[in-house]
């Protein structure tokens, strides 16, 4: 007998628990590479024009976005929309599967208890008398299986691959609450737009609908001719179409809204503004940002996640060159008499190290570090491409931005001359001065000034809310 065999029971499991303390204290360094975050192929700063003062800290939604009625949506929409609950769920599918990944740094330890009945028959009869028997074998164990230890960091690659994936995972839900607050925001400004479109849509209709009856009569009597009749019916059912396409528009506005409200519906309390001019204005964007404002972008942060997940795996694909170790051990009982299973005569233990090391793969190793690093070198195009786009819109929007102000004045002069204009031309047409086709041209375009005006309004608070969106839910 070796030594090992005529060690007591109680030495035997003391060794054990050294071996197996041992093996949990044992862990290489990782080979993946150091990580460098990649410069922003950006510019410093979005305007020429930065004061130097101070950033104001970040808005909040409740601060961005100050209309009651607006805020009450929003609210039931983070409480209840579907896609956002599928992204909330989809990290919490992913926070566990990473904890799936970080058990294999540690052993799994399990007990396992079995009992074994077999008939011996008489011809492989062991007993003097060679008569059948029947042999019975009582086990229990504690004990780990197939552990590997972690001397190269090929688990902790993979672990720390999972970690940022589920960052990253989580930063995709971030992006999706900040885009469910910029859409259900947006919604609420294209709802009540359009409601002020559809009830200067009913003043037309009507009015011109004044406008036709009193040409019927004028035609009974002889005092308006066929073609103003024809013009003024051409202009009521003009009218006419345009107030069945805004009931159109109202009514898909209202069932969008409840479809990101998750079919919940608003407090009696809140009212949804009918004009624009009744809304809470957002705020606007301080001029002179520097572009490192980009860096809090959720889309970015994803992305940035998802290089480090790349990086990591690079250190899991390099340690598949090297040795790996992986032990089996156990200690438990094992008797033929179930009565003396917990004695201290039955103890048993077993150790089972096993060493595994790659000779020859056929280049199976060499091409899965290639594909790792491949799968980098794309995250980090991915990356900068991300901050590519993002910077575009954030420039976009304040060149949109320089110019609305103007634009916004341009169509406030333009509908103040087309009211007067609709004013004189309805006093000549009363007074006999004009016909009526100079009246419905300029009732035409005061409704034409109308639209345009409440557009560009819509464009103004659609441009803060661009801002806001881009730069990743406020600024700093």
């Amino acid at each position: 007998m070796t030594k090992l065999q005529n060690l007591p029971a109680t030495t035997g499991v003391r060794r054990f628990f050294l071996v197996a303390v041992g093996c949990l204290a044992l862990g290489g360094c990782t080979l993946a590479p150091a990580y460098h975050r990649p410069d922003a192929p950006i510019p410093n700063i979005y305007a020429a024009r930065a004061n130097g003062t101070e950033a104001p800290e970040m808005v909040a939604w409740k601060q961005f976005f100050t209309d009651p009625g607006m805020q009450a949506c929003i609210e039931l929409a983070l409480e209840n929309n579907r896609d956002l609950r599928v992204a909330l769920l989809n990290i919490e599918k992913t926070r566990q599967q990473y904890r799936i990944q970080r058990a294999d740094l540690l052993p799994t330890v399990n007990a396992v208890g079995s009992h074994t009945s077999q008939r011996v028959p008489s011809d492989m009869s062991q007993l003097p008398s060679q008569d059948a028997y029947i042999s019975r074998q009582y086990t229990a164990s504690l004990g780990f299986s197939g552990y590997e230890l972690d001397l190269f960091g090929r688990v902790r690659s993979l672990t720390e691959a999972a970690l940022e994936g589920y960052y990253s995972v989580e930063m995709d839900g971030d992006t999706a609450r900040l885009s469910l607050v910029a859409e259900t925001a947006a919604l609420y400004l294209q709802l009540v737009a359009d409601q002020e479109l559809l009830d200067i849509t009913e003043a037309t209709y009507q009015n011109r609908k004044q406008q036709l009856a009193l040409v019927e009569r004028q035609a009974a009597v002889g005092t308006a001719s066929e073609l103003a009749l024809n013009q003024a019916k051409s202009a009521f059912e003009e009218a006419r179409i345009f107030l069945a396409q805004y009931k159109t528009k109202v009514g898909q506005d209202e069932n969008y809204l409840s479809l990101l409200l998750g079919g919940a519906s608003l407090p009696p309390e809140v009212k949804i503004p009918r004009r624009l001019a009744d809304v809470a204005l957002l705020q606007d964007v301080p001029e002179g940002m520097p572009s490192t404002l980009l860096e809090r972008r959720p889309d970015i942060r994803s992305a940035e996640y998802r290089l480090k997940a790349a990086n990591a795996n690079i250190g899991a694909a390099r340690a598949n060159f090297f040795p790996s170790i992986s032990i089996t051990g156990s200690i438990g009982s094992l008797t033929p008499e179930y009565d003396n299973l917990f004695t201290g005569s039955a103890r048993t233990w077993t150790f089972m190290p096993q060493v595994y090391l790659p000779i020859f793969d056929t280049g199976r190793n060499i091409a899965r570090l290639g594909v790792s690093e491949a799968e980098r070198d794309i995250a980090v195009a991915s990356y900068e491409k991300t901050i590519q786009s993002a910077f575009r819109e954030v420039a976009d929007a304040l060149v949109q931005r320089e110019n609305i102000g103007e634009q916004l004045k341009a169509e406030t002069e333009r509908l103040a001359a087309a009211t007067r204009t609709y004013t004189l031309a309805g006093h000549r047409y009363s007074a006999g001065i004009d016909n009526m086709l100079t009246l419905l041209d300029a009732q035409r375009t005061l409704y034409g000034a109308e639209q345009s005006y409440i557009g560009t309004r819509l464009l103004r608070e659609g441009n803060a809310l661009t801002l806001y969106k881009a730069l990743g839910g406020g600024w700093y």
